[in-house]
């Protein structure tokens, strides 16, 4: 007699997804609230541990991107060209195309935001209504901007053409580096280490470099961290970036991995599966997101092996 396993959970779906595809997903530094960014015209706030949808915003054209501000609020970017205040609900201001990216900056007290129009521009959200209060400084890239990411001080813009410009927040005259992909084709997506010392970027192909902003021998011999990768291949994938190896690979999720995000302790990973139109408009599966406990064993490298010395 053979026992039939029942197939893998790929983790609790919530309730109340999109209606179009899904662009982008963030867990709040402060709990287990999810915010979620789609094509559908909507930003979503979830409390993702109960499975409630908290609040939903709308937008005049598809929403490219979202981030938190505080627990309950945040901001978001949109195709319609405007950058959005949730909480106050109003326009922070304008690009002169669709917005793909946003950030905010704890440190700076700054919304960063990344256009098509081929600029970078950093708002206050504190001042008064009208772009021409909110507006800092806008910043010419080299192409369009295709992902943003902070730490700390430090802001890092990935645009067409294979472009990385690195920042300092407190001084945005110029980039304090200025550097190309060492990948061979475009740009997915840039994500700052936690710890500071630099970035992971990814591109289309499906591979990911491994980046420091200190370029000396003696820095690109630190260790890296565990981080997380989702693909049109549906899979979700954890890698040891120290010894270039998968230490865990998820069951296959119903259709492209469209973003994914850690809580703020690690312990849930937020998955949107959502086709990502890689081959075309076709018949694909519904958009999802699923929210599944994370087990260390999924996650910690494991320690190298070294051969016993002869005797």
């Amino acid at each position: 007699m053979t026992s039939v396993h029942p197939p893998p959970v790929p983790g609790r779906e919530l309730s109340n997804p999109p209606t179009d595809g899904i662009s982008n997903l963030r867990f709040s530094n402060h709990s287990d609230n999810l915010l979620v960014s789609s094509w559908d015209k909507t930003v979503r706030l979830y409390d993702a541990s109960a499975n409630v949808l908290r609040g939903e915003f709308m937008h005049g054209g598809p929403v490219l991107d979202c981030c938190f501000h505080d627990d309950s609020s945040g901001f978001s970017a949109s195709a319609d060209n405007k950058v959005r205040s949730h909480g106050k609900e109003e326009i922070l201001g304008r690009h002169d195309a669709p917005v793909r990216c946003i950030e905010y900056s704890y440190a700076a007290g700054q919304v960063i935001t990344g256009s098509w129009d081929k600029t970078l521009k950093c708002w206050d959200p504190r001042g008064a209504s009208g772009q021409e209060r909110t507006l800092v400084g806008t910043y010419p890239q080299p192409e369009r901007v295709y992902s943003l990411s902070l730490v700390g001080n430090r802001l890092v813009v990935a645009t067409a053409g294979r472009h990385v410009n690195v920042y300092d927040l407190r001084n945005m005259s110029q980039p304090e580096q200025r550097r190309e992909s060492s990948l061979k084709y475009q740009t997915r997506c840039v994500r700052c280490y936690p710890n500071g010392t630099g970035y992971a970027l990814s591109s289309v192909e499906g591979r990911v470099a491994m980046e420091f902003f200190d370029l000396s021998e003696a820095s690109q011999a630190k260790k890296y961290g565990t981080f997380a990768t989702g693909g049109c291949d549906g899979f979700v994938n954890v890698w040891d970036g120290n010894n270039k190896k998968r230490l865990y690979q998820y069951s296959k999720y119903p259709t492209s991995v469209a973003a994914l995000s850690f809580s703020r302790d690690g312990r849930l990973l937020a998955v949107a599966s959502s086709y990502t139109f890689e081959e075309g408009d076709k018949a694909h599966e519904p958009d999802a997101i699923f929210v599944r406990s994370v087990n260390e064993i999924e996650v910690k490298p494991k320690p190298k092996v070294y051969p016993n010395p002869p005797a």
